[in-house]
């Protein structure tokens, strides 16, 4: 069975849909096979969740996109799960809110980095960083702190979907405003994030373009308005609490 061959009226198709693009990106060298074990952790959450977009969820994604409207230069990183999830939305993303895309990985080779960049050159991406590695983010000894220093090491906002949470502390600590999403609210990466989204990736990024297609035209003052009014910690107990309530 392929993705192409899943019945819409499957009860689980969405999900088996997400499974067969990370298994094709195996194959084509874009994701890692501990991508598929993230993979399924990320869906037993999203399970309890309902499946659906909660409503915190939905107000950190609005307030993801403030911030990304805000930045003087916003970066998007992108890993093998993402690239192979979302490479469509993550292009359209960043031409919305004019950010950068940039290839990241822990378990990094050549290979990977250069067909990930490939894979979203094929879907449209113009221009994907990370390929020059010529900067570092201080304080980690693997591979996720190499970064391109007209990249994410210069970025004021960086959103950083399914991330790695020692990076993501690094990143905080670096100064940046950090846009996580991750489907467990007690993992470290949305536990240090300004913006912690609790979403499948493949609802969070196209809410987050939404959200911003919306704003696009809003002043700064209001996007400012929708930045301090967002509460991190409240949403962060939302989604612990759906997941241990259920629907």
């Amino acid at each position: 069975m392929t993705e192409d061959s899943v019945p819409d009226d499957h009860p689980r198709a969405a999900s088996l849909r997400t499974r067969h693009r990370i298994d094709a990106g195996v194959d084509a060298g874009i994701t890692s096979r501990q991508g598929l074990i993230a993979q399924g952790r990320g869906e037993a959450f999203d399970y309890l969740l309902g499946e659906r977009t909660i409503e915190s969820a939905d107000e950190a994604e609005r307030a993801a996109a403030a911030h990304l409207l805000l930045a003087e230069h916003p970066v998007i990183s992108v890993n093998g799960n993402v690239a192979a999830l979302v490479p469509d939305e993550v292009v359209e993303l960043a031409d919305v809110v004019g950010a950068d895309l940039e290839v990241n990985l822990f378990n990094r080779t050549e290979e990977r980095m250069e067909a990930i960049a490939e894979h979203l050159r094929d879907h449209g991406a113009t221009d994907v960083k990370g390929l020059a590695a010529d900067a570092r983010i201080p304080g980690l000894s693997h591979e996720r702190a190499t970064v391109d220093a007209d990249g994410i090491h210069d970025a004021d906002v960086v959103l950083v979907p399914l991330e790695d949470g020692d990076r993501a502390e690094a990143l905080g600590e670096m100064g940046k405003t950090e846009i996580v999403i991750d489907l467990n609210p007690r993992s470290r990466s949305p536990q240090v994030a300004a913006v912690p989204i609790v979403d499948n990736i493949v609802r969070a990024i196209p809410n987050i373009t939404r959200h911003a297609r919306d704003l696009r035209d809003a002043d700064a003052e209001e996007l400012q308005g929708i930045v301090a009014a967002f509460d991190r910690e409240a949403a962060l107990d939302a989604a612990e609490r759906a997941i241990r309530e259920g629907l």
